[in-house]
């Protein structure tokens, strides 16, 4: 009888725990329950992320469009890296409409060629807001609402999905600490900055925050180049922190390594000069210093911007737009390269 190793080009060969014995993996369990990679005809490369490639591509088994991820595995030595652990985990958990869909694992003919098969979304609001002649209006940007631009997809139908959840934890009582350079620079909360230990969802509503301005801005809101300077954006902006506005600022591990400007203002109404009090009273809500004052995911959907006029436009009546991620042969422009670079 032939042996696997002989007919198998590429064999697997792992060590057994029992008895320390090397084995070859038989060509008809190498996959295990998973498919083979070859049932997807990748059609283009859509984007690239902290932890992987993402492909455009066609299952041929049921001719659906996926979005393919190709989990990266450059340096690693001892399996599957920890951020695709955890995202498949979570993803797997995570089952909502808003929520990009996990729709299953598959492998290739090499143990760390891994994928992702997850629904295909037309558009990523970052290439979105680069591409488009005119900003979203208020009622399509009241619909909208890792959080970064580049990580909230949006299908032809008008439906936001947020993905990439490499960088996403569970957390629970008690709060444990975790690494501060979990978010993108541009969207980083000012306690994160400042080397805070403890971190809740009011990271999320901060970046939510400035996810809001840059949908009504049509540019990002605080563009920094290194972590002084957004801190330095941040006071520009909202004026410098102190012990009354945030209880505890001045105890925060990294506070003595910036020296912070004298700006006793906030410069948001100066900012978006034509936003309703309601919709500053929700930017300001969201920009609150004190994580414990800022408010929640609860709060936003019930802030009174969302029931005044133009109210927001349902999903449905959302406009369509070109699919721009499907014609990047050319070289990014400068602006997308600047959000890659400050990834953390």
């Amino acid at each position: 009888m032939e042996n696997a190793a002989d007919t198998d080009p590429d064999p697997i060969k792992l060590k057994s725990i029992k008895n320390n014995r090397t084995f070859t993996v038989p060509q008809k369990h190498r996959f295990g329950n998973c498919r083979s990679v070859k049932e997807f005809e990748k059609l283009n490369r859509i984007g690239e992320g902290t932890y992987g490639i993402v492909y455009r591509a066609r299952d041929t088994r049921s001719d659906d469009i996926v979005a393919l991820k190709k989990v990266r595995m450059d340096k690693e030595k001892d399996g599957i890296p920890i951020s695709s652990l955890r995202e498949i985990t979570l993803l797997l958990k995570l089952r909502h409409p808003n929520i990009v869909e996990l729709k299953e694992v598959v492998v290739g003919s090499h143990l760390e060629s891994l994928f992702l098969v997850m629904s295909y979304c037309e558009q990523d609001l970052a290439s979105l807001l680069e591409n488009m002649p005119t900003p979203f209006s208020e009622a399509q940007v009241q619909q909208e609402l890792d959080l970064k631009v580049s990580n909230l997809l949006m299908t032809d139908k008008g439906c936001v999905k947020i993905a990439d959840f490499g960088l996403a934890r569970c957390y629970g009582i008690p709060l444990q600490p975790m690494t501060p350079r979990v978010v993108t620079l541009w969207y980083r909360a000012p306690e994160l900055l400042l080397g805070t230990k403890t971190q809740t969802t009011a990271l999320d509503m901060w970046a939510v925050g400035c996810i809001l301005a840059e949908l009504l801005a049509h540019k990002p809101l605080l563009p920094g180049g290194s972590e002084i300077q957004q801190v330095d954006l941040i006071v520009q902006l909202l004026g410098t922190p102190n012990e009354n506005i945030w209880p505890g600022f001045t105890r925060l591990p990294l506070v003595g390594q910036y020296s912070l400007r004298k700006q006793p203002y906030n410069n948001l109404k100066n900012k978006f000069t034509w936003l309703s009090d309601a919709g500053l009273r929700l930017l300001n809500l969201l920009f609150m210093y004190n994580p414990l004052r800022r408010a929640t995911a609860k709060d936003c959907l019930e802030s009174s911007y969302f029931k005044e006029k133009p109210l927001p436009c349902e999903a449905d009546l959302m406009p369509t737009f070109p699919h721009h991620r499907n014609k990047r042969a050319a070289p990014a422009v400068e602006s997308q390269s600047k959000r890659h670079l400050l990834c953390a």
